[in-house]
């Protein structure tokens, strides 16, 4: 075969497995998009009303209890949800001033059936003077899993 006919062959094989690839990509309905994002919405909710009750616990209850699940923030990497609880037990002392927690979804993007991605907001606020004062606020990317018809978070990024 001819240099430049094998290129055309080897070019159009790259083209049909990129496309058959393609063809297999998840693509939920605006429904199913709405419904993930509902109950991510709760998710999060429920993760800021056990943040601002003192909960530890059950706020590390919404990470998929597995050795792979990581956290990254401003202290680096963490492994595990051991280790994630760990990080934050410090937040959740009598001696520590814990600010209130709150999220805002900006995107959902369910990549399958049972993951998706999730990109949003925190907020932290403290009441001082009778008012809500921010002292902190940044961006969170989680990689979430339905297990067991729950969400779980895999992967949180948050800065």
């Amino acid at each position: 075969m001819a240099p430049r006919a094998a290129r055309i062959v080897i070019g159009g094989l790259v083209l049909a497995a990129a496309c058959s690839r393609a063809a297999g990509a998840y693509h939920p309905s605006t429904a199913q998009r709405a419904a993930v994002r509902a109950e991510l919405e709760a998710m999060l909710a429920r993760a800021a009303v056990n943040w601002n009750r003192g909960d530890l616990d059950a706020f590390i209850d919404d990470y998929l209890p597995s050795d792979s699940t990581t956290y990254i923030g401003g202290r680096g990497l963490v492994r595990g949800p051991a280790a994630i609880r760990a990080s934050y037990a410090r937040l959740f002392t009598g001696e520590v001033v814990r600010d209130s927690l709150s999220f805002a979804i900006l995107d959902v993007d369910p990549i399958a059936p049972d993951v998706a991605n999730l990109i949003g907001q925190y907020t932290l606020a403290r009441r001082v003077g009778g008012r809500d004062s921010i002292t902190a606020r940044g961006p969170t990317s989680l990689l979430v899993r339905r297990v067991d018809g729950r969400w779980r978070i895999v992967h949180d990024h948050s800065s």
